[in-house]
């Protein structure tokens, strides 16, 4: 479980959404919008592509780390889930400051509890089709997360759900001040 902790965290760490936004000679990321270096933030740029890609990416990197450690145990899997999301919210290339960990989360939940992950994806497209807003589909599928994992595999995979649900709701704490405020931004418009 420690390797694939280890090792997860170092593949969750890479920061696409950083990288992909220097390759495409736009500023900082981390200077736009919310700062953060997740889809939600790259697609305040106005580039879909980038957002695109990026969310592509962090997802495949959680779903990669847990793919490639499912060889050694399923502990390994889980450690390595959990390292993933771990390294993209606290890369240490960036001082430890990175995104808020959704779309990683999502690739680590559909490899590794793969009825439960569709159905948190799920969740967060109706939330986010209804309400507009990225921050609120991710707090609603966080916390089905768990839930649905318990009613699907049971265990582990639902304490690791839980887990994961607990560090996106620890990084959404502004957005949540700004979702009760009625402040925060829909999905497209610019965060002020």
């Amino acid at each position: 479980m420690l390797l694939g902790l280890v090792g997860g965290y170092g593949l969750g760490s890479i920061p696409f959404g950083l990288v992909f936004t220097k390759w495409a000679g736009l500023d900082d990321i981390r200077s736009i919008g919310s700062g953060n270096i997740g889809a939600t933030n790259v697609l305040r740029t106005g580039r879909k592509g980038l957002a695109f890609a990026t969310l592509l990416c962090d997802s495949g990197k959680g779903a990669v780390a847990v793919l490639l450690f499912a060889y050694l145990s399923p502990f390994a899997a889980l450690g390595a889930g959990l390292g993933s999301v771990l390294g993209h919210l606290y890369p240490i290339w960036l001082k430890f400051k990175g995104g808020k960990g959704v779309a990683t989360t999502f690739g680590v939940l559909i490899a590794l509890t793969p009825m439960a992950g569709i159905l948190v994806c799920g969740t967060w497209l109706a939330t986010a089709l209804i309400f507009r807003m990225s921050s609120l589909a991710a707090l609603v599928a966080a916390v089905a997360a768990p839930l649905y994992a318990a009613l699907i595999y049971g265990g582990a995979y639902a304490v690791a759900a839980l887990i994961l649900a607990i560090l996106i709701i620890l990084k959404h704490k502004d957005n949540i001040n700004r979702i009760k405020n009625g402040t925060e931004p829909k999905i497209g418009q610019s965060k002020s």
